[in-house]
């Protein structure tokens, strides 16, 4: 499990956004914005989404049954990161309901939707600034 050093769980819990990059069926990448929190306990990323959205969608296993990847990436100023690992589809509630929660401590409080999703980026790979590096 990936274990981020001090600067670099500082950072992710500042509050800024990042890009989620997922790969689309035919293989070209997806790139939004996103909001997303950090699980330093489980070495998980977590955004918060619609079901039918495309990053939802190319969250979904593969035709092989291998599991998606995906990159999420966060700027400001010089200093960056990059976590990259697989992602999944979590519609479990008492995901959300957590996911919510730490959503609203680093961003806002989120309103109630029905159709909210999690996608769960199980972090295997961290790239950051220099001075964030090791």
């Amino acid at each position: 499990m990936i274990r981020l050093n001090p600067e670099q769980l500082v950072f992710v819990t500042e509050r800024h956004l990042a890009t989620l990059t997922t790969l689309r069926p035919d293989g070209t990448p997806h790139v939004v914005p996103v909001a997303f929190t950090w699980d330093a306990d489980a070495g998980v990323a977590r955004i918060t989404t619609n079901r039918t959205s495309f990053k939802a969608r190319n969250a979904t296993p593969l035709p092989d049954g291998g599991d998606p990847r995906a990159a999420l990436c966060q700027v400001a100023g010089g200093r960056w990161i990059t976590l990259e690992g697989t992602i999944a589809v979590s519609e479990d509630e008492a995901e959300i309901a957590d996911a919510v929660a730490r959503y609203a401590r680093r961003y806002r409080q989120l309103g109630p939707n029905p159709d909210r999703i999690v996608l769960r980026v199980t972090v295997d790979k961290v790239m950051a600034s220099t001075y964030m590096a090791s």
